[in-house]
């Protein structure tokens, strides 16, 4: 896959294109992208996905710190594993913001020969988001572009959104988080040297620092697996600050099962299923090691047990 992170590219090839900011690459984007490689095949087209960085939620500041489910890496991940010919990322800024329609129409044609071009049925776009997916279809039909909308996916009568993801993921339902976006919620990182408390306790894991801007669940003790290397591993994740310790900076402690490598300094990523409790403060160190057997007991039994377990990377 190609990846454009810049206004200063071309694609020759004529091109299907998606059009949005696939952050989580939740069930509606995958059926925008599994349409756009349909018309690719079909019409011998090339296969492009048009997003944009920073997110227009971040760039704007309107909702104060503005935190992405997908890093720049993990989109180029998940993306790449669809199948898709192309990502563009384009730059986000206040010139592009202030694009009319036509505009912005134009410069799609021009820097991805765009024949086909697939949108949710309800995206805007454009200045003040002026533009509609009618909107769309009538550039289009000027421009020689076959326009395309797709109907929302819904589950439980509920349209799968972003917004209600990142709804859930603060809530910690990582279950239902793992169903609307058709795999686990995934965090990639490289393994950052801990205070080797938990090697001490028995307990010993690797440490994870997240991507910055990334969102993360509430604190507390998860139920994850960890892909290393392609093997995948269960295990069980403290997301907080290790307050028996006195730590203030969040990050992610996984005891794996069934492991025992030196990877420090080394990719992995953590995938989280299901919530099994609070972040808490521990007496001292017996009471802890006593919570973490628990955890573990309990992780156990969920891993012989939990169907939300099929969801894959």
């Amino acid at each position: 896959m190609k990846v454009y992170e810049t206004d200063d590219f071309q694609i020759e090839r004529a091109s299907a294109v998606s059009l949005g900011n696939f952050d989580g690459v939740h069930l509606g984007h995958q059926e925008l992208i599994k349409t756009v490689k349909e018309y690719s095949k079909r019409e011998n087209l090339e296969s492009v996905i048009f997003s944009f960085y920073p997110h227009p939620v971040e760039f704007f500041g309107k909702k104060g710190e503005f935190l992405t489910m997908l890093s720049l890496d993990e989109k180029k991940f998940i993306i790449e594993k669809m199948g898709v010919n192309d990502l563009v990322l384009y730059p986000f800024n206040r010139e592009f913001a202030q694009l009319a329609p036509e505009a912005f129409m134009d410069l799609l044609v021009e820097k991805t020969n765009c024949k086909v071009l697939v949108v949710g049925e309800n995206y805007c776009f454009g200045r003040d988001r002026v533009g509609n997916l009618e909107t769309l279809k009538k550039l289009g039909e000027e421009r020689g572009i076959n326009v395309i909308g797709i109907s929302s996916v819904k589950t439980n009568g509920v349209r799968v959104s972003s917004t209600r993801i990142r709804g859930l993921i603060n809530y910690g339902d990582m279950e239902t988080v793992a169903k609307l976006l058709n795999k686990p919620y995934f965090v990639i990182g490289k393994v950052v040297h801990g205070d080797q408390r938990g090697r001490l306790m028995n307990f010993p894991t690797a440490n994870l620092e997240p991507p910055e801007k990334k969102l993360l669940p509430p604190d507390g003790v998860y139920l994850t697996s960890v892909i290393y290397e392609g093997k995948t591993y269960y295990g069980f994740s403290n997301v907080g600050t290790n307050p028996t310790f006195g730590k203030n900076n969040r990050r992610i402690e996984t005891n794996i099962f069934d492991f025992n490598e030196n990877i420090y300094d080394k990719e992995i990523t953590v995938c989280f299923y299901k919530r099994l409790r609070n972040e808490r403060k521990f007496k001292n160190m017996d009471e802890l090691v006593a919570q973490l057997k628990d955890d573990k007991n309990t992780a156990l039994e969920y891993i012989n047990n939990l169907d939300v377990l099929k969801y894959k990377l």
